[in-house]
């Protein structure tokens, strides 16, 4: 059921010049209008919605607390789709208190994180995965992150979705009315070929949107990249250069590194995140083997392997590493990293390239320590990226929840599928039907479908103001 309580939080972040303090629910109007002093005309409770109305926020002692302007709306125009208000004032933390303890007073209680999104979702005012996109949008770290939320919360993942539950729901209902004179078998309401198209196509569509997930997630979370190599051979470096930061110990002692360091950085609108990893070599010291298995463990997860090699060592380790890193680098980008090219060094380039002529792999030489070949290795990391422009009409799916939705509707599409080429009986087909259909609905939240459970883990991840 709503909740019915007007609820009040301060929706802009710390240490602005100006601060905002959302009230919504059935009183909002009214507990807002009781500690608010218009400059002139009508109280707060009188006045049109989508105005501002400037005046003075008064302590309980009659006294002035800010001077703020205040703007109203009416169910079921809003956000929430409750009466809101909207306060404007110094960005004062003191201000921002002494207003919410005024609202809290008169009758408001403080917002838990995303109740004002959850508002709008019970409200109807969105469905479940454009509340979840609001998220996604203010979390949104690029021009790519961005289009996605956006095409999100207005809707376009929730209309292909829709669009496909309604052809579905059209035969499951032809086919559960067959059910109904189960005495006359010869009776086929739902044209079994026509079902067999329309589950095709759907399978396609459902396929398409699963499919789209790797990109999705490497889009919103950013490309994983591996930095991996003998101790040594400068990979903290490496990531210090890329990163523009100290992030990574720094030392000529041998296994520095011992866990994973992870950290994102924005090349021209890509967003890739590095991770540093223990340097692979033979040790008898536990907790550096337990680094080096880690190690292997992130390669596995990687998108593009970046190969550190000191030319120093290069003879010593090309045999043994070869064995323990180009079997996991099958199907991902790999470039190889001859590093310390500012050193002298007994082993020529030609050498060095002779000895991994065998390898698929993009060779560079670099200097961690030179800033233009880190921007070099920048632009090859762009290019391996090769990700799609992302128009505004794009359906992407970034969500492991609307991936694990639709990976099991892709399943019972699936079943539908053997079940008429098999000729199963129609309470069968239709039983997988459903199945998709609440698939698909879980995303979407169409008939209620989403549990309470899934509601609050959905909605405690958003910050308190949304």
């Amino acid at each position: 059921m709503i909740n019915q309580d007007t609820i009040c939080a301060i929706a802009t972040a710390p240490g602005g010049a100006i601060g905002i303090i959302r009230v919504s629910g059935s009183q909002a109007i009214e507990i807002t209008s009781q500690i608010f002093t218009p400059a002139q005309g009508k109280p707060l409770t009188e006045r049109k919605p989508y105005t501002l109305t400037f005046g003075q926020i008064i302590s309980a002692e009659g006294e002035p607390i800010d001077e703020v302007l205040i703007s109203i709306f009416r169910a079921p125009h809003s956000y929430t789709g409750e009466d809101s208000a909207e306060i404007m004032c110094h960005g004062s933390s003191y201000i921002l208190q002494q207003v919410m303890q005024r609202l809290i007073h008169h009758g408001c209680r403080s917002a838990l994180p995303g109740e004002y999104t959850q508002r709008a979702f019970l409200n109807g005012k969105m469905d479940l995965s454009q509340a979840e996109a609001v998220a996604d949008l203010i979390a949104s770290s690029s021009a790519a992150t961005h289009r996605l939320a956006m095409n999100q919360m207005r809707g376009g993942f929730s209309k292909e979705l829709s669009e496909l539950r309604s052809r579905l729901l059209h035969f499951t209902s032809l086919m559960e009315l067959e059910l109904d004179f189960s005495d006359h078998e010869e009776l086929e309401f739902a044209d079994r070929d026509e079902l067999k198209t329309l589950a095709a196509q759907i399978e396609q569509v459902i396929a398409r949107l699963t499919h789209s997930f790797s990109m999705g997630n490497a889009i919103k979370n950013g490309i994983p990249v591996a930095i991996i190599g003998e101790t040594n051979a400068g990979k903290s470096t490496l990531l210090n250069a890329l990163l523009n930061e100290e992030k990574a110990i720094v030392s000529d002692i041998h296994g520095t590194t011992r866990d994973v360091i992870e950290d994102t950085i924005n090349l021209h609108g890509i967003t890739f995140r590095f991770i540093d990893t223990a340097g692979i070599r033979q040790t008898d010291d536990t907790i550096e083997s337990l680094g080096i298995e880690r190690t292997f463990q992130k390669m596995e997860q990687a998108s593009i392997v970046l190969w550190v090699i000191d030319p120093a060592d290069a003879e010593g380790q090309v045999s043994r590493l070869k064995e323990d890193i180009l079997s996991r680098c099958e199907g991902k980008s790999l470039i190889i990293l001859f590093n310390k090219t500012d050193l002298p060094s007994a082993t020529s380039r030609e050498a060095l390239l002779s000895m991994f002529a065998d390898t698929d792999a993009e060779k560079l030489f670099i200097s961690a320590k030179n800033r233009e070949s880190i921007t070099e290795l920048e632009s090859k990391l762009v290019k391996k990226a090769s990700l799609p422009e992302i128009s505004q009409n794009d359906v992407i799916v970034t969500n492991i929840r609307h991936y694990e939705a639709l990976t099991k509707a892709l399943d019972s599409i699936h079943r539908v599928q053997e079940g008429l080429q098999t000729g199963l009986p129609g309470d069968l087909i239709s039983e997988d039907l459903r199945q998709c259909i609440y698939e698909l609905g879980e995303i979407v939240a169409e008939g209620g479908i989403t549990s309470e459970e899934t509601l609050q883990n959905i909605f405690k991840n958003f910050c308190i103001g949304k």
